[in-house]
C-alpha cells in the first residue's frame, strides 16, 4: 500500500480535492485524515494498557 499526504490550507480547495478523491473510493481509495491517523496510533499505542471500569473513572472523575 502507498500512503500521500496532502497538505490543503483552503477550505474551498480542501472540498475540491475531496471531491475528486471520492471518486475513487469504488476502485480502493481510502482517505484518511491525519488527525484521524495520529488518533488511531494513540489508541494502538494504549491497547496493552491496564483498563479500569468505567464506573470507577466516574467515580474517580475529580
Amino acid at each position: 500500500m502507498h500512503s500521500i499526504t496532502i497538505n490543503i490550507n483552503n477550505d474551498k480547495l480542501l472540498d475540491k480535492v475531496t471531491w475528486l478523491l471520492e471518486h475513487f473510493k469504488n476502485d480502493g481509495l481510502e482517505i484518511v485524515s491525519k488527525e484521524d491517523m495520529d488518533d488511531l496510533k494513540l489508541l494502538k499505542a494504549t491497547r496493552n494498557e491496564d483498563s479500569i471500569p468505567f464506573g470507577a473513572y466516574m467515580n474517580n472523575e475529580d
